[in-house]
């Protein structure tokens, strides 16, 4: 009837209602206290959890179901940059409130995305906070064909996937950036909060790149951020050329100075970042057809420390123009 508020739901039916599943490759799944998760024999557990908190990680205009994807996305890109096989995970979430019509939504994003990569909710716990979501993933890899930040030689050429920057050139559209080349609208603004809000793991890309790249990482905080992970645990420098990292058609059709700073330090894109032997260039390419995920070569590792940024006439670029993202910084 008309007038009358929804009825109230509480947490275990909320979890019941929108977060419970049949598992089918785990032992145990939501229920009870613990979850308990097959492992293939022969094979080594890969972890790894990432928070997202509203106003920090995400806008609170965005769609739950688009929050949903983005939330297991992030999780799923650590998966892929260590080379692992998707198999279960956990869901931490505090609510402002138990609002079905959003937890619905919520769970159709975050569901189709596990579909669509064999990968089970098994457990987690809910709460009443300020939005706050915790996903930890568990995956597996063979012992010594994971991929590691800590691998990259000399002489190794560095590789970028997919494009970057969109995400970041969404968030100057939300910001009403005045870098901004002009208004964004229409398709090219699609497009651009697509890559933010809509992030597409590369899963597949990690698992051929397993025996080919010498490291690998998600680029999450920034190129240049990202990438300073890798050459601290190899101890390594990098030349990097700047005008060759890929972007879209959008982002190019801006100031370059902008196309620079959302393409070196935006963050949010969740692409790999790797890098692999020059004697292997042939493979990295066939691991990126394989994978239907465009690869690009935009760098080489070097044995001086430290990060060098050339442009496309080979002239350097000032390195702390450009900083990656850093919370508490």
């Amino acid at each position: 009837m008309t007038g009358q508020a929804a009825p109230r739901v509480g947490e275990f039916e909320l979890i019941a209602r929108h977060f419970t599943r049949p598992v089918r490759r785990a032992a145990l799944g939501v229920g009870d206290d613990c979850a308990l998760v097959n492992v293939s024999p022969g094979q080594q557990l890969a972890v790894s959890s990432d928070m997202l908190v509203e106003g920090r990680h995400f806008l609170s205009t965005v769609a739950p179901e688009r929050l949903g994807h983005k939330a297991l996305a992030v999780n799923l890109s650590d998966l892929a940059a260590c080379g692992a096989e998707p198999l279960a995970f956990t869901l931490a979430l505090a609510l402002p409130r138990a609002d079905e019509d959003w937890a619905a939504a919520f769970a159709s994003g975050l569901l189709a995305l596990a579909d669509a990569h064999g990968i089970e909710l098994v457990g987690g716990d809910t709460t009443a906070g300020p939005l706050n979501i915790c996903i930890t993933v568990m995956g597996q890899v063979p012992p010594g064909q994971a991929l590691l930040r800590s691998g990259a030689r000399p002489g190794d050429e560095l590789w970028v996937s997919g494009t970057l920057g969109d995400a970041r050139l969404a968030l100057e559209v939300f910001r009403g950036s005045r870098f901004l080349g002009g208004a964004l609208q229409g398709e090219a603004f699609e497009q651009v909060r697509r890559a933010m809000e809509l992030p597409q793991p590369r899963v597949a890309l990690g698992l051929a790149l397993r025996g080919v790249a010498s490291s690998a990482i998600d680029i999450s905080d920034g190129l240049l951020g990202d990438l300073g992970h890798v050459l601290q645990r190899s101890r390594v420098g990098l030349q990097l050329c700047a005008d060759q990292v890929p972007r879209s058609a959008v982002l190019a059709a801006q100031p370059l100075a902008l196309q620079r700073l959302c393409t070196l330090a935006g963050g949010d894109d969740y692409e790999l970042a790797f890098t692999a032997p020059a004697a292997r260039h042939a493979d990295v390419l066939a691991a990126g057809r394989a994978a239907g995920v465009a690869v690009t070569c935009c760098g080489q590792v070097t044995e001086w420390p430290g990060l060098q940024i050339i442009d496309a006439a080979g002239q350097a670029l000032d390195a702390q123009a450009w900083r990656g993202f850093d919370h508490f910084a």
